[in-house]
């Protein structure tokens, strides 16, 4: 069994994480750091886990009693905890904040789809963003064809889990049920790592991505729509899709149109390929929680561990 423990237990994406290590039939998780609910049973704050676990968090990690560490503090919180806690030789750590999403200190950008060889031999993987990884999974065959010469424009909406656990002024239900608002829009955070990624694997400068982020009156999920200018013809282009991701366990090319209720629960994305004219356009959905978070964090634990990558991921969607 693979030993685990979970550093900033108390928000969303440590409560999915703590739902699918309980089920993952080769983890076990060892502690559940938390400095605002130490001392509580995690069933208190995480409620669907009632029943599973007798387990409490403390805020006195033993980081030596276990073989990987998720890190699912605020961005930014990832260094300052390294600079309290030493870090022994064999830990396997999994951040899922931005803080070492550029490749610093060693740290491999954890996107199987893109680098799964490079995981497999990891120790220190930085899980990718949720809306890095909807947008990602939409180009990524287009960068490795070098087919990215143009623009590429983007709007995708989210949900209220994208925030955070903490309540803000956007996220209380009065505000977000039955309300539709853009935010950051050309400027968010995720677009450097999204950019610096492509133009790695096509070889070339970053490419022109605008982007417009939407906030959506639904819990969670990420559903988003690119289009760009492409050459090919729509057949080939899906045949380029479903080639890129033939090794791919999580990430398919729909017959038809894809839409949230297909992904949520799941640790999976769906592509939508459609030709307009001279433009190529993409939808890509994904679990903002599971495949933009925790699942993917899974997932890569799985391949850093040698298990294998679906391992406690066979996941059934909500889809009603």
């Amino acid at each position: 069994m693979v030993r685990v423990g979970i550093i900033g237990g108390a928000g969303y994406t440590a409560g999915e994480l703590i739902r699918l290590l309980l089920l993952h039939p080769e983890a076990e998780i060892v502690f559940v750091q938390s400095e605002s609910s130490a001392g509580k049973l995690l069933s208190e704050v995480h409620e669907g886990i009632w029943g599973d676990t007798d387990l409490r968090f403390t805020d006195n990690p033993d980081l030596g009693s276990v073989d990987v560490l998720f890190l699912c503090r605020a961005h930014g919180a990832s260094r300052a905890f390294w600079e309290t806690f030493p870090r022994p030789a064999s830990l396997n750590v999994i951040d899922l904040a931005q803080d070492f999403r550029d490749g610093s200190c060693g740290y491999v950008y954890g996107l199987p789809e893109l680098n799964a060889d490079r995981i497999r031999q990891a120790v220190s993987v930085a899980n990718p963003g949720c809306f890095a990884t909807a947008i990602q999974l939409a180009l990524l065959p287009l960068a490795s064809a070098g087919l990215l010469a143009g623009p590429v424009e983007v709007t995708a909406v989210t949900g209220s889990t994208g925030a955070g656990a903490k309540p803000g002024a956007t996220t209380h239900f009065s505000w977000r049920s039955g309300n539709i608002s853009a935010y950051k829009v050309f400027a968010h955070q995720h677009l450097a790592e999204i950019c610096r990624n492509l133009a790695a694997l096509q070889g070339g400068p970053e490419p022109e991505i605008h982007f417009v982020p939407l906030r959506g009156d639904f819990a969670r999920g990420i559903f988003a729509v690119l289009h760009t200018q492409c050459g090919l013809g729509e057949a080939e282009a899906r045949k380029l899709y479903e080639d890129y991701y033939s090794g791919a366990p999580f990430t398919n090319v729909a017959a038809g149109a894809v839409d949230l209720k297909q992904v949520t629960g799941t640790n999976k994305c769906l592509l939508q390929i459609e030709k307009h004219g001279s433009r190529l356009v993409v939808c890509s959905a994904i679990d903002n929680l599971l495949k933009g978070a925790s699942g993917q964090a899974v997932e890569n634990m799985n391949l850093m561990c040698g298990l294998p990558q679906t391992a406690g991921l066979r996941l059934k969607a909500t889809a009603f």
